[in-house]
């Protein structure tokens, strides 16, 4: 969620658009002449036709034709000017970061959404660890992080540590408990909040979360030792905006499933004693993600439940079966709270009243009629209202049936995001508009960059005064780098140095490190097997060359035209042609002229037109037990993804393998063309 300072034009199909929106009537009716200008199936699609700005890198020339890399290989600070006017380039980043790892399969709608926008989750959607994984992050990075900043809020105002605050709140409260108008007041407030984004920063002034404590509401020094970023919980240092917070999510999700996991292996059992032999030189059974529940009880004396227990496979497939909703209720909380604020920050291009008005239509209703209701006519109707939903089963079962019959799809139409969060986008939503206003442009927009390197300790610039009651000194103190718990926060316990030092002697950390060599020169084995495999033509043995490169290889291209892979085992490239009215999409071995077209090159294997892509999926170089197996044996080898291409024709299906650019690939397929995604 970032906030817009521009509204953009409108277009029109044929010829640069001229005409520039200012006024509140015609921004709310933008979308619609956008939409009835271009012929666009989603608002997605037509507000990517709106004009953008000379100052900004995403623009298009008359008579322009060919793509633009605007800097494909650059690091944000080297662009002397934002790429979209309106984001800055961090906030976008960002935004494609997180994309990259929400969205990974995708296919053609054959009907249009409700809510005017694509890239909704369909309701059969695929379950899988990794993708409720990727929820439970969202749902930690955007609704939990929210709740945390408006509880410490709370736990400053209630502090009375900001008195002048805290006393025209307090006034203001109990004037309007006196008067009985304590709801309209509250409703008044809230409206001007959405209505007035200033209002904001006055009643509630921001403060980075780190370093507020959530008990006194009075300064504290960050958990990671640092105030190295303003949004995160812990404060943790972090090279590009918003990485703190992607780590903490990422922490969080492991944490739990670590905690999970050494609860059915019995770790940290009481009756352990404290000299117990072998425990510092086994390795912690909670990295062994199978059968440790078993290898408790065998151990304990026990019978493992695979052998008499009836009831691990039933209640393990009830579980699994119930994860789908779970995931798919994480996931709607989640879409709910960014339409929410999107809403009340909405992004270019994306209209700036629109949604504002549309919640404030709601409540200033709402507000009026409080000043009119009784405490006396609230309960009377609470009470009639609870007794008829519990006794009034038979008449609410005919009336939905009635509206089943009369309107199939009455219940679509009350969700929030297809009635008054109608045109709002989520996050992914948004960053989908934002890489189809780069291709419409032919300017694609340049993927995030990734920096292996740890994030320095240093403290982020804190020059505005910030609202806590503290001195200067005190805050300076609390931002300052603390040695001792910097120290803590980035290197390991004692219990797991003590693991490391005892690695280095012994028979079982000798056995260890034998298999793993073992290992590793199996996997190389393995990978020289497929090679011979490959040159008699057995088609899998062809998907797995090159999916492991030794690390410090050749990079590969990185777009935004050509991007390097193999195709049944063969070295080459993808290419993307949009010299022509219909972009096409082909992989050749010999990309011939720069920059590469259909017609100039050589050995092309497949070609289809971008708009003929059905299904887009992202696909692992190897099995998660590879990667582990991989990991584990410390090949100095990082494994290489791929992408499943389906197109109308079911002869067009195509699996791209040993693909670094991948999601860079992805995310221009998904703008490129005029269909509208589905989530799978």
């Amino acid at each position: 969620m970032v906030s817009e300072n521009v509204t953009p034009a409108t277009a029109s199909s044929g010829q640069r658009p001229t005409n520039t929106i200012g006024n509140v009537t015609a921004d709310i009716n933008k979308v619609d002449i956008i939409k009835s200008e271009t012929d666009a199936p989603t608002d997605s699609h037509a507000l990517a036709h709106a004009e953008v700005e000379e100052t900004s890198l995403i623009r298009k020339l008359p008579g322009d034709e060919a793509t633009s890399d605007i800097g494909w290989r650059q690091q944000p600070d080297e662009f002397d000017e934002p790429i979209i006017v309106g984001i800055s380039n961090e906030d976008l980043y960002m935004l494609i970061r997180r994309f990259n790892k929400q969205v990974y399969h995708v296919r053609a709608a054959s009907t249009l959404p409700l809510d005017n926008l694509d890239l909704n989750p369909v309701d059969d959607e695929e379950f899988s660890p990794d993708k409720l994984r990727s929820n439970i992050e969202r749902l930690y990075m955007t609704v939990i992080v929210g709740l945390m900043s408006l509880w410490k809020h709370i736990v400053r105002l209630r502090s009375w540590r900001e008195q002048r605050r805290t006393a025209v709140f307090c006034a203001a409260y109990f004037v309007a408990w006196l008067l009985d108008i304590i709801v309209p007041m509250i409703l008044s407030v809230v409206i001007v909040l959405i209505l007035y984004p200033s209002s904001r920063s006055i009643l509630f002034p921001p403060a980075p979360i780190a370093l507020v404590d959530s008990q006194t509401g009075g300064v504290q020094k960050p958990r990671a030792g640092v105030l190295g970023s303003k949004d995160s919980l812990t404060g943790a240092p972090e090279r590009y905006r918003g990485e703190a917070v992607e780590q903490e999510a990422s922490n969080l999700v492991s944490s739990v499933a670590g905690v999970a996991i050494g609860s059915a292996a019995g770790k940290h059992d009481p009756a352990v004693p404290d000299d117990a032999p072998m425990e510092d030189k086994v390795p912690d059974v909670t990295d062994v993600a199978s059968q440790v529940g078993d290898l408790q009880d065998s151990a304990g004396g026990g019978i493992p439940s695979t052998k008499h227990d009836k009831t691990k496979k039933p209640m393990s497939d009830a579980v699994w079966t119930k994860m789908k909703p779970v995931m798919h209720i994480l996931g709607d909380i989640t879409d709910t709270y960014e339409r929410f604020g999107n809403a009340l920050s909405p992004t270019t291009p994306f209209p700036k009243y629109a949604a504002r008005l549309r919640l404030a239509a709601i409540l200033a209703p709402m507000a009026l009629g409080s000043f009119f209701l009784t405490s006396y006519v609230v309960v009377k109707t609470s009470g009639f209202m609870f007794g008829f939903v519990f006794f009034g089963d038979p008449v609410l079962i005919r009336g939905a049936k009635y509206l089943n019959r009369r309107f199939p799809r009455w219940q679509k139409v009350l969700e929030l995001r297809n009635s008054i969060l109608k045109g709002v986008p989520t996050n992914a939503q948004l960053t989908i508009t934002l890489l189809r206003l780069g291709e419409v442009n032919g300017t694609p927009i340049p993927s995030p960059p990734i920096s292996l390197e740890q994030a320095p300790s240093k403290p982020a610039s804190v020059h505005e005064d910030i609202p806590l009651d503290a001195s200067r000194a005190e805050i300076e103190s609390a931002v300052r780098p603390d040695p001792i718990m910097t120290k803590q926060a980035t290197e390991p316990d004692a219990t797991n140095e003590k693991a490391k030092r005892s690695k280095k002697k012994g028979f079982l950390p000798a056995m260890v490190r034998f298999f793993k060599g073992t290992t590793a020169t199996g996997i190389e084995t393995k990978l020289a097997t497929y090679y011979a495999l490959a040159t008699l033509g057995y088609r899998h043995a062809k998907n797995h060359l090159g999916i492991l490169p030794k690390k410090g290889s050749k990079a590969t291209p990185g777009g935004p035209v050509d991007f390097q892979c193999r195709y049944q085992g063969k070295k080459g490239c993808l290419v993307i042609d949009s010299s022509k009215e219909k972009p096409v999409l082909f992989f050749t071995t010999e990309p011939g002229t720069e920059p590469p077209t259909i017609e100039n090159a050589k050995r092309v294997l497949f070609a289809m037109p971008v708009r003929d892509i059905r299904h887009l999926k992202k696909l692992g170089g190897m099995g998660w037990k590879g990667k582990l197996v991989v990991g584990w044996a410390e090949t100095e080898k990082e494994v290489i993804d791929g992408l499943r291409i389906i197109g109308k024709d079911p002869k067009q299906n195509f699996h791209i393998t040993a693909m670094k650019t991948r999601d860079q690939l992805f995310n221009r397929l998904v703008a490129m063309g005029d269909q509208v995604w589905d989530i799978c």
